[in-house]
């Protein structure tokens, strides 16, 4: 499966941290500047990071320990060292750092939208769905359509479509360039049933972005529902010529499919 867009979203907050000023209770009283203590913890994050850009994922645990021993307080050394806990399979220590990263910075879209992410991917769209709000509630956050995906994402997992395509359709309304939530919004209206308006997501989806094994077998799946044979060869064939290995591919090999 592709990059999510959450994990899309961490990328881009993770090449922003060499750059990050913070302002958490480490502050100095009267004081904007960094304290000491915040500079050796952003100074250990931004080596954590260049290490696990580097594949030393050793070298990246051992910076970003030091990180955290130096100022426990300081919420981006916790969004990374939770990015590499997830990155090695280590579930558990993951959502410890994305939550107390988000309970240091609690106005913070950024550390509300990748912890709620890690909730739902930990199957507790329950959970998860506030954490997107609080997001979406930032007025500094810089991508709410990504939060607003996102909780379209987790409620479809969840089995709430109606709450999904609300989210989803908010999430087109602030970007409509938003391909990933053309595509999710898309397979929600599929799962409702509701064929030609999914169609039409499809066709906007496939007018801006490059295909993915999941967004062809989408469509194909869309055109049998609506009768449309020729049109479902057609996904078919891309499917099996463009991505052969996919998963997607190996349903359409096995015996009785069509």
């Amino acid at each position: 499966m592709p990059r999510s867009p959450a994990l899309a979203l961490i990328v881009l907050l993770l090449s922003g941290v060499a750059g990050c000023v913070t302002t958490g209770s480490g502050i100095a009283p009267n004081s904007n500047a960094p304290t000491q203590k915040q500079e050796a913890a952003r100074a250990n994050t931004e080596l954590g990071q260049r290490y696990m850009q580097q594949g030393k994922l050793e070298l990246a645990m051992e910076k970003l320990n030091r990180a955290l021993e130096v100022d426990s307080s300081y919420a981006d050394a916790h969004t990374v060292i939770a990015v590499l806990y997830e990155r090695i399979g280590n579930a558990a220590k993951a959502g410890e750092h994305y939550r107390r990263a988000a309970q240091l910075k609690p106005n913070s879209g950024a550390e509300a939208n990748n912890y709620g992410w890690f909730l739902c991917n930990s199957g507790k769209p329950d959970e998860a769905v506030p954490y997107f709000d609080r997001a979406i509630a930032d007025p500094f956050y810089r991508t709410p359509a990504l939060a607003l995906g996102n909780a379209g994402i987790c409620l479809a997992r969840a089995g709430k479509y109606d709450e999904a395509e609300q989210k989803l359709r908010v999430a087109l309304e602030t970007d409509q360039n938003n391909t990933e939530a053309l595509y999710q919004m898309a397979s929600v209206l599929y799962a409702k049933r509701d064929y030609f308006r999914a169609r039409a997501f499809m066709q906007r989806y496939e007018g801006m972005a490059r295909a993915r094994p999941e967004t062809l077998m989408l469509g194909r799946n869309i055109e049998l529902q609506l009768g449309n044979a020729d049109a479902a060869r057609d996904y078919t064939r891309r499917l099996l010529q463009d991505f052969p290995n996919s998963q997607q591919a190996r349903l359409l090999d096995a015996p009785g499919t069509s």
